[in-house]
């Protein structure tokens, strides 16, 4: 004789299969009563748990869908689906670690789960990744050639590869199998603007908008390619838009901060520029402290504040100059600088001690990173605190220098160059920005035919290499002491004998500026935030005169340029 069902499990099983129908059909809310009602008459509802999980899940609410698989998984522990649902909402909340065993348990339970070798990729990519998570992406491919997830998510780490050609076809091959999927008209177009070409990427993201108006990271990043065809109102009005749908979407107000301190909307600018701490990029790098952060709102004076560097050497170097207007407050000032800067700031305007980043910390009442202080000062354009010089070279070293240079000019116009910025092609962000604002050596060549000038290089990293191994430039035409620069205060000893600089946009020319040295700078359109729109000159640096592109890309008449001013400025001296 058999046992009869319970009837609270009889009850359960009529209420799944109306909650399915219903989560099938879209009506998500009447699916969640219902399975929450299952779990009130049968608590551990393996099917009810796990589908309540996947309708979290869909709508967002991806700690509560974590927690519900997670319970599913410890009653059914071989589901592979589950484990790779889990994978999906761990990467989605940005734990690729635990994304990854989550993916490599559903694998290896059932080893052809498409699913599961697209979120193991995702996870890779995360953790950056970028080759193995491209090997899960064409893993899944090879499981399911018509797979547009897996086409459009191998086209996002080619980009991280430095591969955009590739990232393109990769779209194209997704959006083949789906015409409306917004995602691939997105990435298709990310990887259009890594191609420098802005009017299509415009389509594309536009493309992208036309299906799913509420995108707001393709708002965003439509933004940035209006930037790159010189259409900043319009691109600020984009992260509007971006912000209107996801008011704390980071990447949108860190790209409408960039927008209007390009556009010298400073007030605006400053403050919403502290959403930099936010980005992934730099969240790990913020500084917490158990003294508060001081922002310009209280007093200062008899207290000991500590200035921390942050980002790039260049960006200490233009806002070290704050440091006097803190001490000029009443404050005892402590600098903290990367090791490549101690010996050049030492004595810099304003500082009561200097230290070495990673060096033990003497006590502080406040602390502010450098690129808040202009925040803290409420600097707008016109008071920018801009007295050069405030760095100076070491005396003796500079005389040294000079009588070297001296005899080697022979009386000719000296002139330093630097034609690379650093190469960060890690971060597929940075990448992009150094490609763009440096150029090859051989580019430089028009410039070094201008008569009595002497060229010499400032070039450090490995585009200096590619000095050495230039062969269609004269091994005398550029002289080169950069083996003999170990930081910032033998490079400015050096620069101190020039009567010019001429460099891209990088920390040598914030050095020349800092210093007070004629430099003229080599621009991308694109432009950095500090350098402003449409002008030759820039508050911040009175020496310097900018060369700007005038189209993504155009290098040409940039040289063009500069070689006709440097055969005035040689013709004047």
């Amino acid at each position: 004789m058999s046992k009869a069902t319970p009837p609270s499990k009889r009850r359960a099983d009529a209420l799944l299969q109306q909650a399915l129908a219903l989560h099938q059909n879209g009506a998500f809310e009447l699916a969640e009563e219902l399975y929450r009602e299952i779990l009130v008459l049968r608590p551990q509802h393996f099917d009810a748990i796990q589908l309540l999980g996947t309708l979290a899940l869909q709508g967002g609410r991806l700690d509560e869908g974590v927690e519900l698989l997670e319970r599913a998984v410890s009653l059914e522990p071989r589901q592979a689906v589950i484990h790779s649902n889990l994978a999906f909402a761990f990467n989605a909340l940005r734990r690729f670690e635990e994304g990854l065993a989550s993916a490599e348990r559903a694998l290896a339970l059932k080893p052809d789960l498409v699913d599961a070798a697209n979120n193991r990729g995702n996870a890779l990519a995360g953790l950056d990744q970028p080759v193995d998570a491209l090997a899960s992406f064409e893993h899944a491919i090879a499981l399911k050639h018509d797979s547009p997830e897996a086409w459009n998510n191998r086209a996002c780490v080619l980009r991280d590869l430095g591969q955009p050609s590739e990232a393109v076809a990769s779209c194209d091959q997704a959006i083949a199998m789906r015409r409306d999927y917004a995602d691939a008209w997105s990435n298709r177009a990310n990887a259009l603007s890594d191609l420098n070409r802005p009017g299509e990427a415009q389509a594309s993201y536009r493309r992208a908008l036309d299906i799913r108006a509420d995108f707001a990271e393709a708002w965003s990043n439509l933004g940035l390619t209006l930037v790159d065809l010189g259409e900043h109102a319009n691109a600020l009005q984009c992260y509007e838009r971006a912000l209107a749908i996801r008011p704390d979407y980071v990447e949108g107000h860190w790209n409408r901060a960039l927008c209007r301190l390009e556009m010298g909307q400073l007030d605006q600018g400053w403050r919403e520029y502290e959403w930099r701490w936010e980005r992934a990029s730099l969240k790990a790098s913020k500084r917490v402290f158990d003294v508060p952060l001081w922002l310009g709102s209280t007093p200062v004076a008899g207290k000991t504040i500590l200035l921390h560097a942050e980002q790039g050497l260049g960006d200490t170097l233009q806002f070290c100059r704050y440091a006097a207007l803190v001490a000029q407050l009443g404050a005892t000032v402590l600098l903290e600088v990367p090791a490549a800067l101690m010996r050049l700031l030492t004595g810099l305007e304003g500082v009561s001690q200097l230290i070495e980043q990673g060096r033990a910390l003497p006590p502080f009442d406040l602390h502010c990173p450098l690129l808040s202080l202009p925040l803290a000062f409420g600097t707008d354009l016109d008071t920018i605190p801009a007295a050069i010089p405030y760095l100076f070279a070491d005396e003796t070293q500079a005389t040294e220098w000079g009588h070297r240079m001296q005899a080697e000019a022979a009386g000719k116009l000296k002139v330093g160059l630097v034609w690379a910025g650093g190469n960060r092609s890690h971060v597929p962000e940075l990448r992009k920005n150094d490609l763009r604002r440096s150029i090859a050596l051989q580019q430089f060549g028009p410039i070094l035919d201008v008569p009595n000038v002497q060229f010499y290089s400032l070039q450090k990293g490995s585009a200096a290499q590619r000095h050495a191994d230039a062969r269609h430039i004269d091994a005398h035409a550029i002289v080169d002491h950069t083996g003999e620069l170990d930081d910032f205060a033998d490079t400015a000893a050096l620069l101190a004998n020039f009567d010019l600089v001429i460099s891209v946009d990088t920390s040598t020319a914030h050095l020349a500026g800092a210093m007070g040295r004629p430099v003229w700078i080599l621009n991308r359109f694109d432009t950095c935030w500090r350098w402003l729109l449409e002008r030759d000159d820039s508050p911040w640096y009175p020496s310097a005169r900018l060369f700007r592109q005038p189209s993504l890309g155009d290098w040409d008449s940039v040289i063009d340029r500069v070689r006709m001013a440097l055969q005035e400025f040689a013709m004047a001296r």
